[in-house]
């Protein structure tokens, strides 16, 4: 058995595997058996992922460098993100846009557009946009402007003499958030074909008119990516949800981390800019393209093409295990329902609740909540359910990064009829998906509940893979309720029958099955590991799969994400295994699956709302659950893992360098296979 002294191994870095999982979404742009749209679409979703890579992993390696850290590390990053993103504009340009074209859906810039497009375009400036334009000539008594974080601005050099006969060099015009990014131009001034105008272009074609009497001899757009983590000190404050609250109106005006030019932005502006924020060079970023594709959501959702997206998928209700018309309730009597999104609907939960809100002999309904939107229909049905006067606890997690606000305005909704609403433990985020009814039968109390490795988002439900358990399980039950009496009470409770809750029993649980699973190996026994989540991050879960790994196990990781861990290792990792799928749908269950020897109690499988990963180990209310039945605990493995393991079309092999490689370019995809499963 490998010597625990030893040094640890590397481990790859975290922050460049954010960056390779990027470039492999962005892989899906180029793939010509995915349908147009689609293709923008996923670079639309690398848009917004840097954005918040930026906003977070970014700020906190300029924080570390600033409080005495290398700037190495940041150079490197930086180094890989302008690589990635010059990437993304060039599949953007030269692929993508170019299909599109092809297929009559065109964007129309201010050089290509016919006198009847100007004609349209001037008409749509002087009516929607000219009123809501307020440019800043830069003096001293008008400074440089509040730019907010990722908006999006110009900022022009001037020449010639203002009204009051003065020399002013730069001018600074913000763009309205309030109009569309893009618009539809009329079918009589692009006929035959679908065009769209970039509000930036209509700007741009009349921006000099914003200066009458002088020229605007250079221009560019412009946006700044600031620090958004809201930082409250837990225990400085005596009202989170009011902290919050004042958080929300400054975190769009944290430190600048990332400024975005066009590649035509003359030096002497973008020198000006740097200095404006106080950035150096390399966080300069010149795109050829728009600034913010993310906007370009809005041409994949006005284009009138079904083809060119994928086929509307319609989640399978599981009517062979809970026809049409039963009582939830009554089915959890008799047997667990285990339920996979999105290939299975969301809509039994969304039932359960409902029950549970309309049925008399329901006193008591507990959640967690922490992604549900700012719309929900589940949080509707609680609020329905205080209304009745039953008793409703929610978990609310406050912060819940960059759904702090709608949490907030839900918690205040639930507080005003009358549910009991806490912000979970101070210093820790609740990420647990927990939902527990409490029910009158007879002379007894039941429990029911619903545990979950996603969000209660039934629109987050059709996107993401994601496996939840309906049970009346009286030890998981009870389980459960202890959490919700924890987190409420703060008090020291019975250790767990079954759940293994973070930050206490989780992470020592793993490291445990693991260090079963390696002794399993070194005794000559049938040794397995096979651990799906998004991230694997956390280093001593990592050098435990090491040390397991040495010692003979066979381990498969699939992680959707950044992963540390170098597989393919000599010596150190050549019995470990990870890939990465990538396809239609956000995978995002967890799964967690250890056997140490032949019997038939010598094997767990978990399923979890935790990644692997150090701040879900113990900064975070987190729990994991085993499945025992083992009719479902095959279904996991049969449709969690197995398939997945023998992914080719979606499936990426990491490289013990942190690089990744295709798998294949045709043969089985797990999520295909599993919506034809399904009857899709």
């Amino acid at each position: 058995m490998p010597d625990r002294t030893a040094s640890p191994t590397p481990l790859l870095n975290r922050e460049r595997s954010i960056l390779a999982f990027n470039r492999r979404v962005l892989a899906q742009a180029r793939r010509e058996d995915v349908p147009l749209l689609e293709r923008l679409r996923y670079i639309t979703i690398v848009s917004s992922n840097l954005d918040e890579f930026f906003e977070v992993r970014v700020a906190d390696v300029i924080e570390l460098a600033r409080s005495g850290g290398s700037n190495a590390e940041l150079d490197v990053v930086a180094s890989h993100a302008h690589t990635l993103i010059d990437e993304q504009y060039a599949v953007f340009n030269e692929v993508v846009m170019p299909a599109l074209q092809q297929q009559g859906i065109v964007i129309i810039n201010h050089a290509e557009r016919d006198e009847a497009q100007r004609a349209w375009v001037r008409q749509f400036f002087e009516q929607q946009v000219r009123p809501l334009l307020l440019p800043v000539a830069l003096d001293p008594s008008h400074p440089f402007p509040l730019v907010a974080n990722k908006s999006l601005n110009f900022i022009a050099q001037l020449k010639g003499q203002d009204a009051f006969g003065r020399e002013s060099g730069i001018a600074i015009v913000k763009v309205p958030r309030v109009l569309p990014r893009v618009i539809r131009m009329p079918a009589e001034v692009c006929p035959g074909r679908q065009g769209f105008v970039l509000l930036t272009s209509v700007i741009r074609a009349h921006l000099e008119e914003l200066f009458p009497g002088r020229t605007v001899e250079s221009f560019s757009q412009f946006r700044v990516t600031r620090d958004s983590d809201l930082e409250v000190a837990d225990g400085d404050v005596t009202n989170l949800r009011q902290a919050l609250r004042t958080g929300l109106t400054t975190r769009h005006f944290g430190r600048a981390i990332r400024l975005e030019v066009v590649n035509t932005c003359p030096a002497d502006l973008s020198d000006f800019l740097l200095a404006q924020f106080q950035l150096p060079a390399a966080a300069l970023y010149r795109v050829n393209g728009p600034v913010n594709l993310v906007r370009l959501n809005q041409l994949i959702d006005q284009a009138e093409a079904d083809k060119l997206r994928f086929k509307a998928y319609e989640p399978a209700w599981p009517q062979k295990r809970l026809p049409h018309g039963t009582s939830i309730f009554a089915h959890l009597r008799r047997q667990d329902l285990l339920l996979h999104h999105p290939f299975e609907s969301f809509e039994p939960v969304v039932q359960f609740l409902r029950e549970a809100v309309y049925d008399p002999d329901v006193l008591a309904i507990k959640q967690t909540i922490y992604r549900t939107g700012a719309q929900s229909v589940l949080m509707d049905l609680l609020l329905e359910a205080a209304r009745r006067g039953k008793e409703v606890m929610c978990v609310v997690e406050l912060k819940a990064r960059f759904d702090e606000e709608a949490n907030i305005n839900w918690a205040e909704r639930l507080e005003a009829v009358g549910a009991q609403v806490v912000y979970g433990v101070v210093g820790l985020k609740t990420h647990a998906k927990l939902l527990l009814v409490t029910r009158r039968e007879g002379s007894k109390l039941r429990r029911y509940a619903h545990l979950s490795t996603g969000n209660y988002n039934p629109k987050t439900a059709r996107l993401y893979t994601d496996v939840g358990v309906l049970t009346a399980d009286p030890a998981l039950t009870a389980d459960a309720e202890g959490v919700f009496h924890q987190i409420a009470s703060q008090t020291k409770l019975r250790r767990p029958a079954h759940l293994l809750a973070a930050p206490f029993q989780l992470h020592k649980r793993m490291v445990r099955f693991v260090e079963q699973v390696q002794a399993a190996a070194a005794a000559g026994q049938t040794a397995r590991i096979v651990v799906k989540v998004n991230a694997l991050t956390d280093p001593p879960l990592i050098q435990a799969l090491l040390r397991a790994g040495q010692a003979g196990a066979s381990i498969d990781l699939i992680v959707r994400g950044a992963c540390m861990l170098p597989p393919g290792l000599p010596g150190v990792s050549e019995n470990i295994r990870v890939r990465s799928v990538i396809g239609r749908f956000l995978e995002h269950t967890r799964v967690l699956y250890f056997r140490w020897g032949d019997g038939p109690d010598d094997e767990v499988l978990y399923l979890s709302s935790a990644d692997w990963m150090s701040r879900n180990m113990f900064g975070r209310i987190e729990v994991a659950w085993p499945v025992r039945d083992a009719a479902l605990r095959q279904r996991v493995v049969d449709e969690c893992l197995v398939p997945y393991l023998l992914d080719e079309r979606d499936a990426w092999a990491l490289d013990a360098d942190g690089e990744y490689h295709r798998v294949a370019e045709k043969g089985l995809s797990a999520q295909h296979a599993l919506m034809q499963r399904f009857g899709g």
